[in-house]
């Protein structure tokens, strides 16, 4: 049940990314032609874009984890077998949770800083609030945590069970 909610938090912050990226698209369409046409930019255009980069990132990490997505090599644990596939899988989970939880470990101080602070990017005419990034960066880790930890729960099932359909195989596209 938690599994399911979870994967449909992670569709539903795919879109908002897809929703980032289109209105990003206009963005740098109009600043171009703003700059070329009318020899005056959009304000503020780097700024939210830079800040949007880091937001759709953050968005989308969870959808990669839990889709199979993320990049990884199976050159050594598919020479062992669905057993040494577990294996690899847990250990790679488990580096995953780390690696994220150092994320969310370094960035919270910094986010509740961020928003009673009121920190602002950017000079001049628009300043973007930095308190959305930081938000997202730490709430998209906590995501990718909660996902690496069911896979990790289900490669052990696979190992203890030996049993393949709770092996996440990812999409060819995904192996290097």
């Amino acid at each position: 049940m938690f599994e399911n909610l979870n994967a449909r938090v992670v569709r539903l912050l795919l879109a908002g990314a897809a929703v980032i990226i289109f209105l990003l698209g206009f963005l740098v369409c109009a600043d171009i032609l703003g700059r070329a046409v009318f020899n005056s930019p959009v304000k503020g255009t780097p700024e939210l874009v830079s800040m949007s980069i880091v937001i759709i990132c953050f968005l989308l990490a969870g959808y990669s984890v839990q889709s199979g997505s993320m990049i990884y090599t199976d050159v050594f644990s598919s020479m062992f077998g669905l057993r040494g596939r577990a294996l690899a899988q847990f250990l790679s989970a488990v580096l995953g949770i780390l690696f994220f939880g150092i994320i969310i470990w370094g960035s919270y101080e910094p986010m509740l800083h961020a928003w009673v602070s009121g920190e602002y990017e950017g000079e001049g005419a628009l300043r973007v609030p930095a308190w959305p990034a930081r938000i997202v960066v730490v709430l998209g880790s906590v995501l990718v945590v909660i996902s690496y930890g069911f896979r990790a729960l289900r490669a052990a099932r696979s190992f203890a069970t030996a049993k393949p359909d709770n092996v996440v195989t990812p999409t060819a596209s995904t192996h290097i």
